[in-house]
């Protein structure tokens, strides 16, 4: 009994030694993040190596799909939508395939990323882009299969490149740099907005640094967004604190219909309790 007890004890022991061992992917992981214009790229892939193997036709078959790289479908995020090949695509995050051939390549953005590899079923509603690309023959081989990114100077453009062997695809990306700058330019020229007056108002209030100040803050947040009814109920707050109870329950009234309105039961009984108690004095 005491032999199979040290037994067991040694091999777990040898278990967890071999489990400490690490050695390199024969695939490496890689990710990159790039920004095209103020669009913030993510990808994340696996990059075979050729070693002395025969790539497009044979390891990667033509006319069928691919996982672009190996292991995990290979990522794309897009914090903005985008353009390619002249199709529209969503915000978001896609695994992407491809289907080579020996003249152009299909490109797929697929909306499902968390296959290994190709999805056990192929479900063609899930397929967010598609579009056909002709490849470019470079004069010299790529060991490791290698994606990048190329051509910002234009930053309502970029290129993603696919490099292995001796083939290249060159996926160019449009992206709404101009209307994203634009729409930026113009909320920030036309002054701060309801949330900014209310932000601001909050913390001068919270801390005491200048009441008067903190009330006209959240009177202008008020103004500019009357159906806010967590915005009158700190600015009764604030009345009520500065002495003026009769403001403070006009504000609190407004707080109460927009929060019936809303049905936000916590502001209506908070509502009513303040006003109840700043009518007693």
């Amino acid at each position: 009994m005491k032999l199979k007890f040290l037994t067991l004890i040694f091999s777990l022991a040898l278990f967890s030694v071999n489990a400490q061992i690490k050695t390199p992917q024969p695939s490496p992981t890689a990710s990159n993040t790039e920004f095209i214009g103020l669009t913030e790229v993510t990808l994340e892939y696996s990059r075979p190596s050729m070693r002395g193997r025969t790539i497009f036709g044979d390891l990667v078959p033509y006319g069928k799909v691919w996982r672009t790289g190996a292991n995990a479908n290979t990522k794309l995020t897009f914090s903005t939508d985008v353009e390619i090949g002249g199709k529209n695509l969503k915000k978001g995050t896609y695994a992407l395939y491809v289907i080579p051939n020996k003249e152009s390549w299909d490109v797929i953005f697929y909306s499902d990323a968390s296959n290994w590899g190709l999805p056990q079923k192929w479900d063609d509603a899930k397929v967010a882009l598609k579009t056909n690309l002709k490849i470019e023959k470079m004069p010299f081989s790529m060991e490791t299969f290698t994606i990048g990114f190329g051509d910002l100077a234009d930053s309502n453009s970029g290129t993603m490149y696919v490099m292995w062997d001796n083939v290249s695809l060159d996926l160019k990306i449009n992206v709404p740099t101009d209307a994203i700058a634009t729409k930026s330019i113009e909320a920030t020229m036309a002054g701060p907005s309801a949330n900014d007056y209310y932000s601001a108002g909050s913390y001068y209030a919270k801390s005491g640094k200048d009441n008067k100040k903190a009330l006209a803050w959240l009177t202008k947040a008020t103004e500019m967004n009357p159906d806010a009814f967590w915005m009158f109920r700190q600015k009764s707050l604030l009345q009520a604190k500065m002495g003026d109870k009769k403001g403070a329950i006009e504000s609190a009234k407004k707080s109460l219909a927009g929060a019936e309105k809303s049905n936000n039961a916590d502001y209506i009984k908070m509502n009513k309790e303040s006003i109840a108690e700043w009518s007693k004095s």
